[in-house]
């Protein structure tokens, strides 16, 4: 498995050296993909991107896919994540493509992975060909989603079994747990640190982003709260939105729509 080693990173506090795992296939410009809170597995279509994705980009595009540190193949954290874990994993980020030798790229965020590119878009917007965000969290507190937190937060073992096997498949027998109520924990704890309702995670800042933004975003996602997306999009001039109307939280992976995400993807990428 490829890895790359960082001094240090503020995702991982504490802990030297930083092996980041990361998977590189095709060919091409880069595209970066971010993955979501309780990881790159969980999703069975990321796990196929060799075959589906690769297949339909061929030679045009080069996925970079790093599992953030404290998932995957990569270090593990030795603590809970401290509520601004997103600015925290941008700046790991950013320091994996140094690492690499990626001066640009296209940045294709998933859930987490879309806020840590949005960040990653306002701290270096030279790094940036594009964002697309799927999936996005604009707002701290997520009340339609609190008793999805505090129950996987509690029994992280009422996932279904077949989650339960891709997690495994992913972090491991000994740590899938772990990963799923780090990430219930921190966005409880964003919930109870906002001061009121609507609060957005990027200190009144997304607007300022100035790069090529695309939400792609599943309406039926259930992560998503009633006209989050609509403020999100009106926030940033000049942003595209792409609802997939047949799309839940990942429509990239989901049956009833990843040839739509993918058409998106060729259209922007290809």
């Amino acid at each position: 498995m490829p890895f790359v080693e960082l001094k240090n990173s503020p995702h991982a506090a504490g802990v030297r050296p930083v092996q980041i795992h990361y998977r590189d296939v095709g060919s091409g410009p880069p595209v970066v993909f971010l993955h979501g809170g309780w990881g790159y597995g969980v999703y069975p279509i990321d796990r196929q991107i060799e075959d589906r994705q690769i297949e339909a980009f061929g030679e045009h595009v080069r996925f970079v896919i790093p599992d953030r540190s404290g998932y995957g193949g990569s270090v593990r954290l030795p603590r809970q994540m401290p509520t601004d874990f997103h600015r925290r994993a941008a700046e790991e980020t950013l320091l994996v493509l140094d690492a690499l030798g990626i001066e640009r790229a296209v940045l294709w965020g998933h859930s987490d992975g879309a806020v840590i590119a949005a960040m990653i878009g306002l701290a270096a917007p030279e790094r940036c060909v594009r964002l697309i965000l799927e999936a996005f969290h604009f707002y701290r507190d997520k009340p339609n989603s609190r008793s999805f937190f505090t129950r996987f937060a509690t029994h992280p073992e009422e996932v279904s079994e077949k989650v339960k096997e891709l997690l495994v498949a992913d972090h491991g027998a000994e740590r899938w747990k772990k990963v799923v109520q780090r990430n219930c924990r921190v966005w409880l704890k964003l919930a109870a640190q906002s001061e009121r309702l609507g609060e957005d995670l990027y200190d009144g800042r997304l607007g300022e982003l100035k790069v090529p933004v695309t939400f792609v975003h599943g309406r039926g996602d259930p992560r998503t709260e009633p006209g989050e997306m609509e403020r999100a999009h009106a926030t940033i001039a000049g942003a595209e939105m792409r609802f997939i109307e047949d799309g839940r939280h990942s429509p990239h992976s989901e049956n009833a729509s990843w040839r739509e995400c993918n058409g998106i993807l060729r259209e922007l990428c290809g």
